[in-house]
């Protein structure tokens, strides 16, 4: 593995019935993220974000739901030195999300700041404002 290259991550934006945007804090670490992950060989991005939403929130993803926001990058929080480049979609899910797999623990935040949550820059700087501006809040 190339360590000048970015991370190639897959992102989530899932909002409930209030607005409010899901972020995720993975074990050992102090700040919040999109729930998503890397892709595995083969996988295209839906492909992905469905498999790391059921591994690590218990939740399916709705496909036919799925709206991309594009493609963001950023320094990487949970390796340092490092970039990410995340591909981002406002999706929906069916079932109640809860903490699986690497996940320690869950936020449901307003997805304008100031966040009451440490986030990542990539979520922070990009994936949120480029949801806000598609202007759609659907759970």
């Amino acid at each position: 593995m190339n360590d000048n290259l970015p991370i190639r991550t897959v992102a989530a934006v899932i909002v409930d019935a209030r607005g409010r945007v899901l972020l995720v804090r993975k074990r050992g670490s102090g700040t919040f993220i999109q729930p998503g992950g890397k892709r595995e060989p083969g996988e295209d991005a839906l492909t992905t974000l469905a498999r790391e939403l059921r591994e690590e929130l218990g939740v399916r993803l709705r496909p036919e739901s799925a709206v991309r926001l594009g493609e963001f990058e950023a320094d990487a929080v949970n390796e340092p030195g490092r970039r990410v480049r995340g591909e981002a979609f406002h999706v929906a899910v069916s079932g109640e999300p809860a903490a699986g797999a690497e996940i320690e623990a869950l936020a449901w935040i307003d997805p304008r700041p100031p966040y009451p949550v440490p986030v990542a820059p990539l979520s922070a700087g990009h994936i949120l404002p480029a949801f806000l501006s598609i202007g759609r809040e659907r759970g």
